[in-house]
């Protein structure tokens, strides 16, 4: 009696590990100063399991399979493209040209990039991807190439958030 009382509660463990797993809303993206291609590069990471939930809700789509469906891939990939945004610090917008996206394991990605501008003291950065979905949703921004690797946070209500170059 005790061994199936056990293994009862391993599986009750597991199974709220995996909702409370699956609950965990976050997406990371990498802004990268290439100087060898003298571009900025932008990489955004998005849980597959979380992008196919989101074009379910985003689009109203009953069936949705971003690994076999370029249109679906099609869909989430500019869809980011769309709520994501970089300016310099004084606020002009630079220009991202869409790179292309990919699965990658249980992973999607959108790239982006921009030529870097003459001078560039700082970034204006705006990534509201999934956040109207769920409010819970955390995206990352590391910023790489310009010294320290710094990092963004945007939550719900943000906006817009700023970095600073040394």
């Amino acid at each position: 009696m005790k061994t199936k009382s056990l293994i009862v509660g391993l599986l009750a463990c597991l199974w709220v590990g995996s909702v409370a797993a699956h609950q965990l809303k976050s997406a990371v993206t990498t802004i990268l100063f290439n100087e060898r291609t003298g571009n900025i590069e932008i990489m955004h990471r998005f849980n597959l399991h979380d992008a196919e939930h989101a074009v379910g809700e985003l689009f109203q789509k009953q069936q949705v399979d971003i690994h076999t469906d370029e249109k679906t891939r099609g869909l989430f990939a500019a869809y980011v493209l769309d709520k994501f945004k970089l300016a310099t610090a004084e606020g002009e917008p630079l220009p991202l040209s869409s790179v292309g996206y990919q699965v990658d394991g249980r992973d999607f990605w959108v790239y982006q990039e921009t030529p870097v501008p003459k001078k560039v003291t700082g970034l204006e950065v705006s990534h509201k991807a999934l956040q109207e979905l769920w409010s819970e949703q955390q995206n990352l921004v590391n910023i790489e190439g310009k010294g320290e690797i710094k990092s963004l946070q945007f939550n719900a209500n943000d906006d817009r958030l700023t970095v600073q170059f040394d």
